[in-house]
Order: structure tokens, then sequence, then C-alpha cells
């Protein structure tokens, strides 16, 4: 049984550890095909997130964090070259009708999962518990995954419904924009 929750300071081992094991550059390219995060966060960035309640996590009955998902202001992402990217092109984007602006939406991602735990609703569970939490100050949320990394889009546009608003190019590689209504539950 996993249960999930908002992550605190005694959970930065368990999403280092996790993240090391699934890390993009450390992974072959069959593993790749599997899902990967790319950014690797280091504790002081895992703090300031704590700070935000950006840290979700999910752990087993061992107590061990078997998948976690950030969430932040885009404040905090801008020290990521990407998200200042992403922020600019929010001019020429909108969702169900709204402008996306930094006010009305917030970064969420990325989220990693144990492969062990992949495909039983560990994903579901855990963006529920982000989105009840950013529900309070967000209307929209906001993410970009990696062109390549197949699985996770259709991870979040089938089973949590996210809906693809942009794509674009980065550093060499594409990436497609996504934006999710906060206030549609994805448990069923």
């Amino acid at each position: 049984m996993v249960k999930t929750r908002i992550g605190n300071k005694n959970d930065i081992g368990g999403v280092l550890s996790l993240q090391d094991k699934y890390l993009y550059s450390k992974l072959n390219e069959a593993e790749r095909k599997e899902g990967f995060v790319t950014t690797p966060f280091t504790v002081n960035q895992i703090e300031e997130i704590i700070t935000q309640n950006g840290l979700i996590v999910a752990e087993n009955e061992e107590n061990i964090i078997v998948a976690y998902a950030f969430a932040g202001s885009w404040k905090y992402f801008e020290q990521w070259e990407i998200f200042n990217f992403m922020v600019s092109r929010f001019p020429k984007l909108s969702f169900q009708g709204n402008r996306i602006t930094t006010e009305n939406s917030f970064q969420y991602g990325p989220v990693c999962i144990d492969k062990k735990y992949r495909g039983n609703g560990v994903l579901n569970l855990i963006f529920e518990e982000m989105r009840m939490e950013f529900l309070k100050r967000y209307p929209i949320s906001v993410t970009f995954i990696n062109k390549v990394n197949a699985i996770s889009t259709k991870a979040h546009t089938k089973k949590l419904d996210w809906e693809i608003i942009d794509e674009f190019q980065f550093n060499g590689n594409t990436y497609i924009g996504l934006g999710f209504d906060m206030k549609k539950s994805v448990l069923k």
C-alpha cells in the first residue's frame, strides 16, 4: 500500500536516491525508453521547494520513498533557463480560453516513480495530493515533457488528462508544453 503526502526535510535522502536511479544522464538508451528525469535537484533546491509545500512524496509500507513530484512558483523555477524560456512563451499561449500568466499558473514536475510502482495508480495519487495543495493558489498548472519521453507524455495525457498547448525547441531538444485545469480531480 502506497501513501502520499506533502514532503518534508526527512524525505530529502529518499528523493535524492530515487532521482539518482532515474536521472537521464545515468541511464542507457533502453532504460530511457521506460521514463526518466532530467533535472538533478540539490539538497538546497529541495529544501527551498519544501517551503512552498511543493514536494509531494509517495512511500511504501517500509516508509521508503517510491515516487515524488515537484510543484512550485515560476519564481522558484527561474533558476533553470528552460523555465524562463517557457514563461517567455506565455503571451502566445492560452489554456481553455484563459491567458496563461505567472500569477494564475505554476510549474508541475518533474515527477519520478520507481519502476516497480508504475502502472498501479501512483501517478494519480501523487498528482491528486499535489492538486489539492496547489488548487488553493492557482487555477492552472503548466509543465513540459521532452518529446522523446513518450511514456511520460502518454501517462500525463491519458491518465491525468493534461492538454497539449505548446511545442518548442530548447537546447537542441523538442518539448511538449501541457496545461491542466486544477479544479479537475484525477481520481476516478
